[in-house]
């Protein structure tokens, strides 16, 4: 039964607090890396496990996270992942070492992953059939708008306190989230308790999607299949993946269930969702990584030229789910924002040296609106044909999609970007010599610049040299950069068709009935 009132509200809230603080903590320790690396005395190598750690722990549960809120009440499991994600947050900032702050944030990541899915579900049963487009909506604000503004909220902290503090920050919001769902949720029945608990699927599952997503995370700076334990977890996640749908087909009491996916608007939506999962992680990734590392812009400067997109999707997100409540077709929505999205990354491939934070301004709001236009619609379609139990399966299933999309779009990006940047740099070093008259002129100005300020004719030479090669490097990772934003944009406009294959409803809402 739907609630009303200001009770409606107050839950809505709540499951939207507690949701961002799982997906803000997604990107809001990248920035603060190299000062954890300096104060704890590790190598970059071992602190990037502070970000695979929690992602692959996340990974795993999101496809669990139906199954346990059903032996265990969705507000019981909902109101236990909060308070353990609370506590270790603090454990995080008190962390003394780094392997304890491994540790901490995989126990976080196991947390965080029951709330995305459990957070939607609750919403998706507080409100009316009718008025279901328009929570989605709302719940789309932190699974869009949180890993956006991540790097912004980390950029702020680092400035006036220190990296502990990007953990504390999450107590506060966690007390009075948990405060919340005690008070206002309702519970659920434990309709799977005293049922067999299917250890093997539990076992299985964990192989399979946390091999899969460490390849992902490590696979290009442990360059891929030529070591050995890269090539070890490929194929433990193949393996583990075809074992793991064998055993959760043969067992009668699955925690994961496949069975979903005889609905074709959801098998469909799990990979519309991988490509949203591209799209919004991807960008998010390459973006920072282009400003900082070739214009010079700080992490500070990087979040607030992103924060501009992500307001224009919070203030679009409630307009897209009354647009769907008034009947409006989710897929001509997801079209336009799968365009949007392909015009954002056509106009930052055609980005320069001389490019400042003005000229990223309407990119990034047109990337606001699509991204407004893609997960709502994209949700909704994906969904729309299950009731019961199934809701809660397949919003984990939904969430583990788009998040294992996000890490295959960064471990394509960032293996796309180390092919194409020694593509680029062959074929400008091919300009530099006495054969080419604008570069021999170049290198002459270089010259006498440099003698004019003293330099001997062969220290000139010299310095001269290096200036072209920082010249041809900023060249090359410009031309790369340019080629990652055309990629992404052309896999976001391909994957348009697959938005028919789903079916059209007049008003695509979701059944009321999540019991």
């Amino acid at each position: 039964m739907a609630e009303v009132g200001l009770k409606k509200w107050i839950i809505t809230f709540t499951v939207i607090t507690a949701s961002l603080l799982e997906l803000i903590d997604t990107t809001i320790v990248n920035v603060a890396i190299p000062q954890i690396q300096g104060n704890l005395g590790a190598t970059l190598e071992d602190v990037a496990w502070l970000s695979t750690g929690y992602a692959v722990a996340n990974v795993i549960v999101l496809p669990m996270s139906g199954w346990l809120g059903n032996r265990f009440g969705r507000k019981n499991y909902f109101l236990t992942s909060i308070i353990v994600f609370t506590l270790v947050s603090f454990l995080c900032g008190n962390a003394t070492s780094l392997n304890e702050l491994i540790l901490f944030r995989i126990i976080q990541g196991l947390a965080g992953g029951g709330l995305i899915s459990t957070a939607q579900a609750i919403l998706i049963e507080t409100w009316p059939r009718e008025d279901v487009g328009i929570a989605t909506a709302l719940f789309g604000l932190g699974a869009v708008v949180g890993p956006t503004v991540g790097p912004t909220i980390g950029g702020y902290i680092l400035e006036i306190s220190s990296w502990p503090w990007i953990f504390y920050v999450n107590i506060p919001v966690g007390i009075l989230a948990a405060y919340c769902t005690y008070t206002f949720v309702r519970a659920t029945p434990k309709e799977g308790q005293g049922q067999p608990v299917d250890w093997w699927g539990i076992a299985l599952l964990a192989i399979a999607v946390g091999s899969l997503q460490t390849l992902l995370e490590k696979g290009e700076s442990e360059d891929w299949f030529s070591t050995p334990y890269i090539t070890a977890l490929a194929v433990a996640s193949v393996f583990g993946l075809l074992l793991f749908i064998w055993r959760e087909m043969t067992t009668d009491h699955p925690i994961v269930n496949f069975k979903i996916m005889r609905h074709r608007s959801f098998s469909v939506g799990m990979f519309t969702s991988f490509i949203l999962g591209f799209g919004l992680y991807g960008s998010v990734f390459v973006f920072p990584v282009f400003c900082q590392n070739l214009l010079g812009f700080s992490p500070l400067q990087t979040g607030e030229i992103l924060f501009p997109g992500g307001l224009c999707t919070i203030v679009m997100m409630p307009f897209i789910g009354i647009m769907l409540k008034k009947g409006v077709p989710a897929q001509i929505m997801a079209t336009f924002g799968m365009f949007a999205f392909f015009v954002f990354c056509w106009m930052l491939s055609n980005s320069t040296l001389q490019s400042g934070t003005g000229d990223f301004f309407w990119p990034l709001v047109i990337r606001g609106v699509g991204m407004a236009l893609l997960f709502v619609p994209l949700t909704t379609l994906a969904i729309q044909d299950l009731k019961g139990p199934e809701i809660g399966q397949g919003s984990g299933l939904n969430n583990m999609m788009r998040q294992l999309g996000g890490s295959f779009g960064i471990a394509a990006l960032t293996t796309l970007i180390h092919i194409r940047s020694g593509f680029h740099r062959s074929v400008l070093l091919s300009n530099v010599n006495d054969y080419n008259q604008p570069f021999v002129e170049r290198f002459n100005i270089l010259i006498k610049g440099f003698m004019a300020k003293g330099q001997t004719l062969f220290d000139a030479k010299i310095m001269a040299a290096k200036a072209m090669e920082g010249i041809v490097t900023r060249q090359t990772m410009l031309l790369t950069y340019d080629d990652a934003y055309w990629v992404a944009g052309l896999i976001m406009l391909f994957s348009i068709p697959l938005l028919y294959l789903q079916k059209f409803k007049k008003n695509a809402n979701i059944p009321a009935d999540v019991h």
